[in-house]
């Protein structure tokens, strides 16, 4: 059985009452899914002479597994990595432009970061290659998520010139095309349009501008939304003075 504190000699309470924080990390890692344990003593029956025990304010894990659910007030920092699952909530932020950084893929030492493509609506794209044929087909998982509305062609004929014209789109799921010289088509395409904010109401749009502070103030249906970005130090955009001085 371990000693009492009064059991103890100088060199061993010393060794024992050493309260300071030390860093964790080291032992043998354990791979087991296992809950986080917790003390069963009452603070009032926990020796006065002892270190405090210390809770965990702030983790750290390899991997993470939750049974049920994740509950939290707001999210600061960045998600990094694959989220598989449902993901309910609005995050918002200073991050002025939104962007993916992954590494160089020939070239090591280096990394890629592309900014992403914005815009007033939530856009979606389709492109490719086309020859003897003048009808382009989309997607047919297209159908019942996209305004055809908004379907917009640009088409970049290839070896010669073909004078090339949208002739009609039909049903929002095939785009004909001809030639205004005749000639055989042989062209890239790239296909635009527009999703529903809401597959299931179309009535309901994108507000773009909108009077708030934060995002919760957006006067649509924010369940419709993730908004990335919080930073840890402040929620302000970079472009906005944290006060008048400023």
């Amino acid at each position: 059985m371990p000693k009492r504190f009064d059991e103890l000699d100088e060199l061993e309470y010393e060794y024992q009452h050493d309260c300071t924080e030390q860093a964790g990390g080291w032992g043998v890692k354990s791979t087991a899914y296992e809950y986080i344990w917790k003390g069963d003593i009452d603070q009032s029956r926990y020796p006065e002479e002892a270190c405090p025990p210390r809770y965990h304010g702030n983790a750290k894990f390899d991997n993470l597994q939750v049974t049920e659910t994740i509950t939290v007030p707001s999210l600061i920092g960045n998600l990094i990595g694959n989220v598989t699952g449902n993901v309910t909530g609005t995050a918002s932020g200073n991050k002025v432009l939104a962007a993916f950084d992954i590494p160089h893929t020939t070239q090591k030492g280096k990394r890629i970061r592309h900014i992403i493509a914005e815009g007033p609506e939530a856009g979606i794209y389709v492109r490719g290659k086309i020859k003897d044929t003048n009808i382009i087909e989309l997607p047919e998982y297209w159908d019942g998520l996209i305004d055809p509305e908004t379907i917009t062609v640009t088409l970049t004929q290839i070896g010669y010139s073909q004078d090339l014209i949208v002739e009609k789109i039909e049903w929002g799921k095939n785009i004909i095309i001809r030639s205004g010289v005749g000639a055989n088509i042989h062209c890239y395409y790239e296909v635009w349009a527009a999703r529903w904010i809401n597959p299931m109401n179309h009535d309901e749009k994108l507000i773009v501008v909108y009077d708030g502070e934060t995002p919760d103030d957006y006067p649509g249906d924010n369940r419709q939304f993730l908004i990335g970005g919080w930073d840890y130090d402040r929620r302000n955009p970079q472009w906005e003075p944290l006060d008048d001085q400023s």
